[in-house]
């Protein structure tokens, strides 16, 4: 997990590099190693997790998506949690909480943050997706570029 976080966090870098909210995601496939998709932040709309789940959702099936995991660097907000459930992947790993993200950003109007756990959306749906998140030992690496970014 903590490898493809970091992999994720070097996605949200090069993101930020292109003047971007810095937010990354990777797809790994069922055998927990193979990079399928990589995605940085795009706008307040096109976040790296939908863009990436809307182009996973084209390029594989169903069934198989179930099977693979999305890593992001900051639990998935309610838009890319509903794009996660209805692309039909099985599998999250978030690094750190939107509660965290909210005293990042503050009332900053690039990122009004919603403050719905990715959970609390999964827990009313059909289906049963496995998450695993915030990781603590990563925390303090995937908010460090981050504090600068939302002043």
């Amino acid at each position: 997990m903590v490898k493809h976080l970091r992999r994720a966090n070097e996605i949200a870098k090069r993101a930020r590099s292109f003047g971007h909210h810095p937010f990354g995601a990777i797809l790994v496939g069922p055998d927990h190693e193979t990079i399928l998709l990589e995605q940085g932040n795009v706008d307040t709309i096109n976040h790296a997790e939908s863009t990436l789940l809307r182009t996973a959702n084209t390029n594989f099936s169903a069934q198989y998506l179930w099977n693979c995991t999305l890593y992001t660097t900051f639990e998935p907000c309610v838009m890319c949690a509903g794009t996660m459930y209805w692309t039909n992947i099985g599998r999250l790993v978030y690094g750190v909480n939107e509660k965290q993200l909210l005293r990042l950003t503050g009332n900053n109007e690039q990122n009004p943050t919603l403050d719905i756990p990715c959970r609390y959306i999964f827990d009313h749906g059909q289906k049963k997706i496995r998450v695993w998140g915030p990781i603590a030992e990563l925390e303090s690496e995937l908010i460090e570029i981050h504090h600068d970014f939302w002043k």
